[in-house]
């Protein structure tokens, strides 16, 4: 793909060699709907592509950076073996693609990052957050398994204690707590954020290029070791997309109420019994 087929992406240059990426459906704060799920995953490698950038810096336009995926593309996949295989390669394609970019990633997280737009977020080599981010993989509130990112860097990023919390209960995790425990590599006041990740964005690309890309590559193979257990998460969480329990979640996350998962209520009725 080349930048002027992307819909939902906004792109603008700035000196020195930035590309700035603002992903742009504010009217649902930037839910990632399939069309976008696709972008977020094709645009790094047109980046890698691009002799012209050396650095990008990815944002939300309005109050969010990503409030997740679309329920709509989770309701099509239900119990659909073709479509659960192709979100299945695009998730694993748009981890992947992020970890062998070559050029550095920086994400800027204004508000809610969730599900796809977590992926980016996390995944960037340098996260900055706003105090107002707040940061949540709902997938096991949705009645999937945590896979997506969540099992290459989470623990890697916080530790196997908070990686396992936050996980498994899809709470959410502010900002300054996101820095404290590791998640993000720094938390700034909103009316900050754009113009730290400028300034970081600008020493990136007034340094030395090749130095700085391959200490991300070597550092990157942290993460690619963890590549099986990641291919295996990924596996799981779809698995769950034949499960009644994703409808449940989904249909309460619609209704803004706490879910019934079936699972849970026919483990009570054997227990009562």
């Amino acid at each position: 793909m080349n930048y002027e087929d992307f819909q939902h992406i906004l792109f603008e240059k700035r000196d020195p060699h930035i590309l700035w990426l603002t992903l742009n459906r504010p009217e649902v704060l930037n839910a990632a709907d399939a069309q976008l799920h696709t972008e977020l995953v094709e645009v790094w490698r047109t980046i890698d592509r691009d002799p012209d950038v050396h650095v990008a810096v990815v944002t939300g336009a309005g109050r969010a950076f990503s409030a997740g995926g679309d329920l709509k593309l989770v309701e099509n996949a239900y119990q659909n073996h073709d479509e659960v295989i192709r979100i299945l390669d695009e998730a694993r394609d748009l981890v992947y693609n992020m970890l062998h970019c070559s050029k550095p990633i920086i994400s800027a997280i204004n508000g809610a990052a969730v599900g796809a737009g977590l992926v980016v977020a996390l995944l960037a080599d340098i996260s900055i957050a706003a105090q107002s981010a707040r940061l949540a993989d709902g997938h096991v509130r949705m009645g999937v398994a945590a896979g997506d990112h969540a099992a290459i860097i989470w623990p890697l990023l916080c530790g196997m204690a908070k990686a396992k919390y936050y996980l498994m209960t899809s709470d959410f995790v502010s900002g300054p707590e996101a820095e404290r425990i590791g998640l993000v590599s720094m938390c700034v006041p909103d009316a900050a954020l754009l113009e730290k990740a400028m300034e970081v964005a600008t020493n990136l690309a007034s340094g030395p290029r090749h130095a700085i890309r391959f200490t991300k590559r070597a550092l990157n193979q942290w993460l690619l070791q963890a590549g099986p257990i990641f291919d295996h998460s990924l596996a799981l969480e779809m698995l769950g997309f034949f499960s009644a329990d994703m409808m449940a979640g989904v249909e309460a996350l619609r209704e803004k109420r706490p879910p019934r998962y079936p699972s849970s209520e026919e483990a009570k009725h054997e227990s009562d019994e």
